[in-house]
Parts: C-alpha cells; structure tokens; sequence
C-alpha cells in the first residue's frame, strides 16, 4: 500500500480518464478557503515530477490559512514569505531571518494570534535583552544589545501592522512595548596627521589605491569594492556608482546599492585620477579591486575590514570602522568649506537633513570658527591656536612604514640562494586550471624584486589575453583548449 503523503507536499491521484492528476494547494481566499493549482501527466512519475516543478515556481513553501486563532510562528513566516522577503536585498533578508527564525517563533511562536498581548512581548523582549544571545555567548555575555533588542521588535511590529491592515486582529499588540533607549554610535574620524601615516602603510601592504579612494570620496566599502573600470570616465574624471558587494551565505554577490539616492555619479580631482592610472597598468580585471587570488572576483569585505585594522595598528592610529573613513571624509568636506547639499549628494544620502543629523557636531565646530573669524576680523582678536597646531603637524618625525612579515598574495616568492644572488618565483593559475611557474635572478633584493615586478606584470598580461581570446597559444606554444582538456594534438 502506499504511503501518505505529507502534509504541504499535494496530492497525485489516478483519473478515470487514464491520466495522473497532481494538486497543490497555493493559497487561501478571504473566507478561507484554499486555492489549488494542478497538473497533469501520461505516468505516475512524469506526474510527480510536473508537480515538484509547479511546487517551484509558487515559492516551495507551504500555503498559510489566514485566521485569527492561528499560531503567531505561522504568521510570522507567511508575513515574510508572501509580504516581506520579496522586497528585500539579500543581506537584509539574512537579518530578518535571524529575528525571525531564531528569536520570536521559538519564543513566541505558539502563541494564537489573537491572544498575543503586549505583557507577551514586553517579557518576551526583557528575556532577550538579558539572555537571548544564541552564540559567542562566552565572549559577548549572554544578553543582546539594545540595537539587536530594537531591530527584533521593528520586524515583528511590522509583521503584526500587517496583520492590523488585513483585519486577522483588531490591534497591534506590539506597539506599546517600552524599549531599551537608542545610543548612537561614536562616530571616529582620522587626523590629518593620523591619515598621512596611515596611507604610507597602505602603500607598504599594497592597499595604498584602495584607501585613498574611500578617503577621496567616502563611499560605502560594498560600492567601494564592486566598482569596475567602466565606470571611471579618466577623460572627465566621472565616477559612475550604481552597485554593491554583498557576503551572502559565504559568497559574494553583486546588488543595487542601499538606497536611491546611492546610485550617483561624482567627480574626481585629477591627483586622483593620476593615482588611478598609474595602478590601472599592473591590473589585469575589468574590476578595480579584485582579489589577487581570484582576480574575476571582488576583494572579500571581510578581508579588507581585516587589514584595516592591521594597518591602523602598525600606523600607529586608532582603532576605527572602514565606515569611519567615511565619516573621515565628510568631516573634512565639511570643515574645509564645503556645503552640506553638495556633500549629501557626493556620499549618496537620501537629503541633506540625514547629512546635518549624522555630522551635527562638524557644523558646530565651523560656527564656532566663523564665530572666531568674525572677532578677528572686526575687534582685532589674535588667534595663535591655528598656528600651534600646524607647527605641532610640520614637526611631526617621518613615518616608517612596517614592512609585512609574511609577502602578499599575489606578489611572488623571493629568496636568496647564494651571498651574491637572489632568486624571484612566480607561480599563477593558468588558464588550463594548472599552475606555472617563471623565475628570475638578481645580485642584489632589490634588483630580483624588479625584476620579479616585471615578471608578474608581464604573466598577468598574457593570462588577460588568453583568457579574452585575444592569444590562442600558451608561451610554450600549446593551446589551451588543449591544455584543459588533456588531448593530445593530432
């Protein structure tokens, strides 16, 4: 006899007809009742198959019927499968999950709808703050943070509005809670003196291109990374950005930026250019950033956060967020008479209100230096203050950068094998999934290490072309179509 089958998964019966029927159920009307949808097919198998198929394009998630005694866990997923999930970037729809999944089904799942209250939720969100964390419990503590605790309660009261709007329940219990209060984050920015040492260790960890972009122009680290030579215009100095670099689900994803007023086109000053195409002649990639291990892909952001943190410790700096290189620049912008629609439009905010919110303090200090400048100018006030701190800047010692212990991905193998003679080593993956490996000698470090620069460009070069069809044959005189697929030529 055959096994029933699961609950969700349809059903498939034979007709009179001959024919194999398959059903789903994929949603319910106002009053409840449910809507199908079915398929038809020759065989049982065929059958099954065709209804795996139409399970597929309505979303592969069991259908929800809509009442007001139903668990508040099955509200919580039907709400974000058909209302919220369909509207939201990839890494957003992570964050939801997690509130979701991990936090309100389990805590508050089984709860009816309508008898959810909001005593429910305050206890449900006291809990939480004091011992709802599900990891790094023994590093962080067992209690959440105050943005975690906010965050959770805005996607459930967005759930139960929802719930409001299609008249499931009468009110939305959620709306009343008491919360922990809002801190904002303490916004860092670099000195100019800070800054200076910084990016000569930069340029020491070959990260030099990279950082002064994001301090020329502030953008987001995910814009940052995403760029791609096509969108600078070196004529006119036009910097087109219009996507992002997401880790979603441990791979990296190209979307469209935050927000609206994030897809912008702004110009660079010619310092900048220069800079860019200087360093455009030793990359081989149609982006402007990729891995020096897997040039087709962007630099992973987690790597990039990481190095930052390395640089700033060897420079001899504080510790701050890649976004606060951001706040670098804007404060800069500001304190160097810039105005505050310009700089809103430059770092892609929504309105130049959301400018003056986050840097409110930077207005402050420039209404303080106008108030200075007006006292200067008509009672004849001598201020020194200006003065002092560029001499204390000029006389600052000269920075040396710290050389890495260990040589970068992607930068070769140098060694010296006799008193007199050093040997340079570089081994990419070719085209044909294999390594090769060209070496190069010297008399002295620092003649192998031109050398091996030479060397490096010119293997990036002939790797570019073959890959872009524009060389059929190795340097050796193979093929690579050959070379991948083992054959040998007849």
């Amino acid at each position: 006899m055959a096994g029933k089958r699961k609950r969700g998964e349809g059903t498939v019966r034979l007709r009179k007809d001959g024919r194999w029927e398959g059903r789903v159920v994929v949603g319910y009307d106002e009053a409840g009742n449910p809507k199908t949808k079915n398929v038809l097919a020759k065989t049982k198998k065929e059958c099954v198959e065709k209804l795996e198929k139409l399970k597929e394009q309505c979303g592969n998630h069991r259908p929800t019927q809509v009442r007001p005694d139903m668990p508040f866990g099955a509200w919580m997923d039907y709400w974000y499968q058909n209302f919220s999930k369909p509207r939201l970037r990839p890494t957003t729809q992570l964050g939801y999950e997690g509130w979701i999944y991990n936090h309100l089904i389990p805590g508050l799942g089984s709860i009816q709808l309508n008898r959810l209250t909001q005593a429910d939720l305050q206890q449900f969100f006291r809990t939480m703050k004091e011992s709802g964390r599900k990891s790094n419990v023994q590093k962080r503590g067992k209690g959440m943070a105050d943005r975690s605790v906010r965050s959770c309660h805005a996607v459930c009261q967005m759930a139960l509005d929802k719930a409001v709007e299609e008249k499931v329940i009468h009110g939305n219990p959620a709306a009343g809670c008491r919360l922990p209060p809002i801190k904002g984050r303490e916004m860092q920015v670099l000195t100019q003196e800070e800054m200076r040492r910084f990016l000569i260790q930069a340029k020491a960890e070959g990260m030099y291109e990279l950082f002064l972009l994001d301090l020329t122009t502030g953008m987001r680290r995910g814009e940052l990374l995403a760029l791609r030579w096509d969108d600078l215009d070196f004529a006119t100095g036009k910097l087109r950005i219009d996507k992002q670099v997401c880790p979603v689900g441990g791979k990296l994803i190209i979307s469209e930026p935050k927000t609206k007023a994030a897809n912008r086109t702004i110009i660079l000053p010619p310092a900048m250019l220069e800079v860019l195409a200087e360093y455009k002649k030793g990359i081989f990639s149609d982006l402007m950033f990729p891995s020096r291990v897997k040039p087709e892909q962007p630099i992973d952001p987690g790597y990039v956060r990481k190095r930052l943190q390395v640089i700033l410790d060897w420079a001899g700096c504080k510790r701050v967020r890649f976004h606060d290189l951001r706040h670098t620049f804007a404060t800069m912008s500001l304190e160097n008479g810039m105005d505050v629609k310009t700089l809103s439009t430059i770092i892609g905010h929504v309105s130049s209100a959301t400018t003056l919110n986050t840097y409110t303090h930077i207005t402050d200090e420039m209404r303080r230096k106008a108030a200075v400048n007006i006292d200067q100018g008509i009672a004849g006030v001598e201020v020194v203050t200006v003065g002092e701190e560029e001499k204390s800047i000029c006389s600052e010692p000269e920075f040396t950068p710290v050389q890495p212990a260990r040589r970068r991905p992607g930068t070769g193998y140098l060694k010296q094998i006799k008193e007199n003679l050093w040997e340079g080593r570089y081994s990419p993956v070719w085209p044909d999934g294999k390594k090769h490996s060209r070496n190069v000698y010297g008399h002295t470090e620092a003649e192998c290490e031109e050398k091996l620069k030479e060397l490096i460009l010119q293997m990036k070069a002939e790797i570019a072309a073959i890959k872009s069809g524009k060389v059929t044959e190795y340097p050796d005189g193979g093929q690579p179509q050959e070379k991948t697929t083992g054959r040998i030529p007849a």
